[in-house]
């Protein structure tokens, strides 16, 4: 079983390619503990596989998750992130090697309980996105993550509004899962490096 990743990057596909992709380039300079999670639910199936291509380029070895398309991660030899929505990891599992990784996501405990055979749940809103303004869910704050990373059957990662000072702040978490803390700063890298350490 591979190492799991103490902070995923998700895509965000709203920014011009070329900056994603440098800025993806950008934060696996990092280290080895930074994985990249190909998201973009509004993509055509041959787009979201191109895109997942340029990216399986971009992390040459390194861990990359694909959000909730089986095949494609299949086609890219990428690992597997499921949606709340999506089918369970105990369904996916026949169909991918050994060396492959499932992820999931939560944002209730009975979410966290449907998460058995998971490596990896990433649990969501810790607080108020900075990519999804909009978003109306009632965040969980460290104790709500708390709460939840207990019920879960593997190591737990915090997403939602995620910064080097609020990863200190939240007890029992693996590491953290960010899109524009990472995506959006002025240096990838560096922003990747100070939420790693947050949680060392």
């Amino acid at each position: 079983m591979p190492p799991l990743p103490r902070l995923v990057v998700i895509t965000d596909w709203r920014l011009p390619r070329a900056r994603l992709l440098t800025a993806l380039e950008r934060a696996l300079e990092a280290g080895p503990e930074v994985a990249v999670q190909h998201r973009h639910p509004e993509a055509s199936g041959r787009l979201f596989l191109e895109e997942a291509r340029l990216l399986a380029e971009v992390c040459r070895g390194r861990a990359l998750f694909v959000n909730g398309r089986l095949e494609v991660a299949l086609l890219v030899g990428a690992h597997l992130h499921l949606p709340a929505s999506g089918p369970s990891p105990r369904d996916v599992r026949p169909f991918l090697s050994p060396d492959r990784l499932v992820s999931v996501a939560v944002h209730d405990a009975r979410e966290a309980e449907g998460a058995v055979g998971a490596d990896l749940a990433l649990v969501s809103p810790v607080f108020a996105p900075g990519s999804k303004p909009g978003d109306t869910r009632d965040t969980l704050g460290p104790h709500g993550f708390r709460g939840l990373a207990e019920r879960l059957p593997c190591p737990a990662l915090a997403l939602g509004g995620m910064t080097p000072e609020r990863a200190r702040e939240v007890p029992g978490a693996w590491g953290v899962a960010v899109i524009s803390a990472v995506l959006e700063a002025e240096d990838p890298r560096a922003a990747a490096r100070a939420l790693l350490d947050a949680r060392a």
